[in-house]
């Protein structure tokens, strides 16, 4: 159990939460919920101990915390099997001073009774199969069984955070705290993290941005507003119904209680200066007693999303023939022949790594293929969203200045009003773009889409960075967009809302399927193969 007692945190004036007291009990999973900027990894670290808060509260914490770590180099020159064993400190630790002892020529009686006391050590720590444990994790999460010897330098920034992920899950730690478990992960890794996760039997602390995961993994959702944490039960999408009801209830009992006391008042007013002094005080007293309760403002914003389209394209938009793409010897894609039509809203999935967005910058000419031929609609345009966004935006200028320099003829009201619509309201639209905080910079790229009103929309995976409100004003925005739509997204909530037509890579081929995601599923299920790697 995680027992908090009393925490608060502020940074200067700004109050993330203030006097949390909860209790996360071993069984439930929790997600940690609320806006960028709302305090989630700050409370997260807190409860890690990497973190002190504002005031002298205290965290109560279990001797075995797994957490996931961020520093995705610190462990480039260990193999990879040892970095995972690492998660369990005290194994860990008993296995290398043993190996220690081991590797002496002769031994004292002393060193004799330290290697019993160690062996006995790793027994209870289940040592002995420690690395099959390992293992399975890691092949669950998607790296095989052939890299694990292999050291951790060795593998691309994104499955060192696999890596990471599974060191964390190791050991069967009594609580869990994980932050952003789902990044970098394919959706069969997601899969299978899910299922790991809704066995596991002590406390689990998650922040995920990945509604569809928050709500098949967690039973509570304790989430950030009104300056404290309150803990809701059920999933995130349960949590936003109690939270709006809750609210709902208070504002209609505050309008009942507006009106009674205007009533009231009318009759102070009336009658003060008469006969009636006694139902005048009386009526004072119920003035009194009806004051509404204080409402604090929600931190909890919504962008208004809507892509439009200047000019709509023909019916067919484009025609590939023999498309190929491969890297050091390594084939992505081959003689890939695709027909696109207007209103084709088309989701990219498959692993890291497999060539998503090498297909996608082949489509629209920022990569060469090796072979084949892409051929666009006469006077089709299109948009893009890159999966790098510092690229995009330039440093040295303002949020205002940057979207202004693709205006055409809107004008600097109608500039501040699309800023507006994606919460940068006021002095927020003047914040310099090398300060813009990930969350800031992905609605300041989608601001630009908006502005450009290009019939085709191409869109590297654009939820990176996004909180879940802005993810889900996202998916209604593309599912309202009359044009063609590309997009790679591990978001399953994006792409079962969003998309007409899946291409897949899968086993080192691309599959078109032409249907929603749903009914990819059913052909294609996911869930079948994650099981496969569990023990």
């Amino acid at each position: 159990m995680i027992i908090v007692n009393e925490l608060s945190k502020s940074f200067g004036s700004r109050t993330l939460f203030d006097n949390v007291s909860a209790k996360f009990t071993p069984g439930n999973r929790y997600g940690l919920t609320g806006p960028n900027g709302s305090g989630k990894s700050t409370f997260m670290k807190i409860l890690t101990g990497e973190v002190e808060p504002t005031n002298r509260g205290t965290v109560t914490r279990p001797p075995k915390v797994g957490v996931l770590k961020q520093d995705q180099f610190a462990h480039d020159n260990d193999r990879i099997i040892d970095t995972v064993i690492m998660g369990n400190r005290v194994l860990w630790d008993a296995l290398k001073e043993r190996d220690a002892l081991c590797e002496l020529a002769t031994h004292t009686d002393e060193q004799m009774n330290r290697l019993g006391e160690l062996e006995v050590v790793i027994a209870d720590e289940n040592g002995y199969s420690a690395e099959f444990e390992a293992g399975v994790i890691l092949r669950g999460i998607g790296l095989l069984e052939d890299q694990h010897e292999h050291l951790v330098s060795t593998l691309p920034t994104d499955y060192k955070f696999r890596v990471l992920l599974a060191q964390a899950l190791f050991g069967d730690p009594q609580a869990l705290l994980l932050d952003e478990p789902t990044n970098h992960l394919d959706l069969e890794s997601i899969h299978w993290l899910e299922e790991f996760l809704c066995e596991y039997e002590g406390a689990l602390i998650v922040i995920s941005h990945d509604r569809h995961f928050l709500n098949e993994v967690c039973t509570h959702i304790a989430d950030i507003d009104y300056d404290t944490i309150i803990v809701y039960p059920g999933n995130y999408d349960d949590m936003v119904e109690h939270k709006l009801q809750a609210r709902q209830s208070i504002e209609s009992e505050n309008r009942d209680k507006a009106k009674k006391i205007a009533q009231l008042q009318e009759f102070v007013a009336r009658f003060a200066a008469g006969q009636r002094s006694s139902q005048v005080q009386s009526r004072k007293k119920e003035i009194a007693r009806l004051t509404p309760q204080e409402l604090k403002r929600s931190n909890i914003q919504r962008p208004f999303i809507r892509f439009e389209e200047l000019k709509p394209t023909g019916r067919e938009v484009l025609k590939v023939r023999g498309l190929s793409k491969g890297f050091e010897g390594k084939m992505l894609f081959e003689d890939l022949d695709l027909d696109i039509t207007r209103k084709d809203k088309i989701a990219i999935i498959g692993s890291n790594g497999v060539g998503k967005t090498t297909l996608l910058q082949c489509l629209i000419k920022e990569q060469e293929p090796d072979s084949g031929s892409v051929k666009w609609t006469d006077g089709a345009s299109w948009s893009y969203y890159p999966q790098d966004y510092h690229d995009a935006i330039n440093p040295g200028t303002t949020a205002l200045d940057w979207l202004t320099q693709f205006m055409v003829d809107e004008g600097n009201q109608y500039v501040r009003g699309l800023l507006g619509r994606m919460l940068f309201s006021g002095d927020e639209s003047l914040k310099a773009t090398e300060t813009l905080s990930g969350g800031e910079a992905a609605r300041l790229l989608m601001a630009r889409l908006m502005m450009q009103k290009n019939p085709i929309l191409v869109l590297d995976e654009p939820t990176n960075h996004l909180d879940l409100e802005a993810v889900s004003a996202l998916a209604e925005g593309l599912s309202l967009f009359p044009g063609t739509v590309f997009v790679v997204t591990h978001d399953r909530d994006l792409v079962s809302e969003v998309a007409t037509r899946i291409l897949s890579f899968k086993d080192g081929q691309l599959f078109d399927f032409h249907g929603t995601y749903d009914e990819y599923l059913e052909a294609h299920p996911i869930k079948e193969l994650a099981r496969r790697a569990k023990w």
